[in-house]
């Protein structure tokens, strides 16, 4: 058990892309974690295979290096706000932060988010101006603006007072002067170490009294069942101890009173410490370390564990917020159900979902009493796409529906919907494209920043349903030379009707597989998802029509034999690249009447009703005339 004094708990937290998992990549060199002739992946902390394809942290990760006999445990937290939910249990582990800013972007809106965070906990960040040998890295002016974003998020005093660092986590290095050396990018580690052991203060080490823990993790394991994971707040632990749990939770929406739900006693089983990047288990733990434990059957983010002797034990339950979007997850009753993998019943579909409920506190399941599907609601596109993709590389297939917002109600009965801080830097040529499609979406335009470099820093105010299917748009729109962020900021006033998709679907009558002759004809109708030979079913939709209204087609249509042969006819039909159909960009495109079928191998669209007579009655039943569609 080492000396607390010589303990360092501290977590990494910036907008996506600024560079954190990088940042601890070069820690992990400077320490000398691995030996000098040993060949170390970049972005070593993302080890799940969707981290790596979408190079995203999207899991909190810990680690822990030694520098000088000092022990840091580091936090690696994921930058984009979909998954801010993992930043806000893992801060009440950690004494401080290192606050990444990009020296080109500067104070992005995540940025904004997880330092009002750490603030709100009384942490006093690191400051650390993040890829300074960038071109147009403008250093000074990014550290400008993330002291006036201190300030306008009420720190104190002591809070402004932070220490800066400048550096490039990618070349390795960081000073705290940029004219300290002739080369910085010979300076190496050493002063981010020196400012996190004298800035960074110890944890609080009661070890006299009785053990006193809050779970802000979990991990799951085969053999040994769910491992909770949390900082030691006072007392030792030790294998084989008598811990009590107990259960809290939130009593009101605003997160003001709580209560006690349920108490029980069982037996610390393994104890675990993080060496490097691994686990270790040990026998016994003090105030001040951050622990992996099991024993307890039902271990739940926010369980207050305690020696059974302490009185009053309980802990108030972890602040996390609440989400914004939600989806019907759909067993899988498409015509080609079962042929590429395993379409699960409901009660299996609730059980895995209920079993990521427990790791993730953003994650909400609700059981609507429908026989084919559960409402699954989170913090945005991202966050339940992202689960969508696990359990299609687990092998099952499902349907899901459109995301739709989640809204509430005020005292006078108004209906109020989610609200978002979008930032945008787009090329000036392309300015007026963005704008002209973020009014029809209701966005506002609250500022305009000229860099002087051809690029503008737009600032709007959107409701978080005109976001919905713009992501993918916006790239087209601006040629992939646009950057979008965004980050939830509350509640407003509902924004009126917002007329999203401007084309409908080509949805096919027939069941078969494609041929390059009714291809050939339909994609002067639309875009085609489709190639020749792909397998369609009835109610498909294969393509997006030219025209607000959905156009019934047969893209297995095949061409009448007759005795006239021409040698070349065939040859001359040309047919253009399909557009290619992700989990992603399906969720965006999708109708409200359509249902997204994901399986191991493929994504398509679908009808939620594949008869077209039974959707013309459905549509009679609703009120709805085709003329309705045009």
């Amino acid at each position: 058990m080492q000396d607390s004094s010589k303990i360092r708990n501290i977590a990494i937290i910036a907008h996506i892309d600024h560079g954190k998992t990088t940042l601890i990549d070069g820690i992990f060199k400077a320490a000398h974690l691995f030996r000098d002739n040993q060949v170390m992946e970049e972005r070593v902390m993302d080890a799940g295979n969707l981290e790596r394809e979408r190079g995203i942290t999207i899991k909190a990760k810990h680690c822990t290096v030694e520098w000088e006999g000092y022990k840091i445990n580091i936090v690696d937290t994921p930058g984009h706000a979909d998954f801010s939910g993992e930043v806000e249990r893992v801060l009440s582990m950690v004494d401080s932060v290192l606050l990444l800013v990009d020296a080109n972007e500067g104070p992005m809106p995540q940025t904004r988010y997880v330092l009002m965070r750490a603030l709100k906990l009384g942490l006093r960040p690191i400051v650390i101006v993040n890829k300074v040998d960038r071109p147009n890295a403008e250093p000074d002016s990014a550290l400008d603006k993330t002291f006036d974003l201190f300030i306008e998020l009420g720190a104190t005093e002591e809070q402004c007072d932070f220490a800066v660092l400048y550096g490039s986590g990618l070349q390795g290095w960081f000073v705290d002067d940029l004219g300290k050396h002739e080369d910085n990018s010979k300076a190496g580690m050493n002063d981010l170490f020196k400012t996190i052991i004298e800035r960074v203060p110890a944890p609080r080490a009661e070890m006299d009294k009785p053990f006193l823990m809050q779970v802000c993790t979990l991990s799951w394991s085969e053999y040994l069942g769910r491992i909770g994971c949390g900082r030691i707040l006072q007392g030792t632990l030790k294998k084989g101890d008598r811990i009590l749990r107990t259960h809290t939770r939130w009593t009101d929406y605003d997160q003001t009173s709580w209560e006690v739900v349920s108490t029980d006693t069982s037996t610390c089983a393994h104890l675990y410490v993080t060496k490097g990047l691994d686990r270790a288990e040990v026998s016994e733990v003090g105030a001040g370390d951050i622990v992996w434990f099991t024993g307890p059957e039902n271990i739940d983010l926010g369980d207050t564990m305690s020696a059974p002797d302490l009185s009053n034990p309980a802990i108030a339950p972890l602040d996390i917020e609440e989400p914004t979007v939600s989806m019907l997850f759909l067993v899988n009753t498409s015509p080609f159900a079962n042929q590429d993998g395993n379409a699960i019943t409901l009660r299996q579909l609730k059980a895995r979902i209920e079993r990521e409920t427990k790791t993730d506190p953003a994650l909400r399941m609700e059981d609507l009493g429908r026989p084919d599907g559960i409402k699954v609601s989170g913090r945005g596109e991202l966050h339940l796409g992202i689960l969508i993709e696990e359990i299609r590389r687990e092998g099952s297939e499902i349907c899901v529906s459109r995301p739709e917002v989640i809204t509430q109600h005020d005292s006078r009965g108004r209906t109020l919907e989610p609200m978002e801080e979008l930032i945008i830097d787009v090329p000036e040529e392309y300015q007026g494209v963005v704008i002209q499609k973020l009014a029809q979406r209701k966005g506002e335009l609250k500022n305009m920043e000229n860099s002087g470099t051809g690029v503008l820093r737009l600032e709007f105010s959107i409701p978080t349903r005109g976001l919905i299917g713009y992501r993918g748009e916006f790239l087209t729109d601006t040629r992939g030379l646009g950057i979008l962020a965004s980050r939830f900021v509350g509640y407003g006033e509902w924004m009126g009707e917002i007329n999203a998709r401007s084309r409908g679907s080509l949805v096919s009558m027939d069941t078969g597989p494609a041929t390059s002759y009714a291809l050939d004809n339909l994609q002067e109708r639309g875009t085609l998802f489709i190639k020749p030979g792909d397998p369609i079913y009835n109610g498909q939709v294969v393509g997006e029509a030219s025209r607000l209204k959905d156009i019934p087609c047969n893209p297995a249509k095949r061409k009448q034999q007759n005795n006239m042969r021409s040698a070349t006819k065939d040859m001359k039909t040309v047919l253009d690249v399909p557009r290619t159909v992700t989990i992603d960009t399906a969720l965006e495109w999708i109708a409200d009447d359509e249902l997204v079928e994901v399986t191991p191998l493929s994504v398509r669209i679908r009808k939620m009703i594949l008869d077209a007579d039974q959707r013309k009655k459905a549509r009679m039943q609703a009120g709805i005339s085709d003329s309705d569609e045009d």
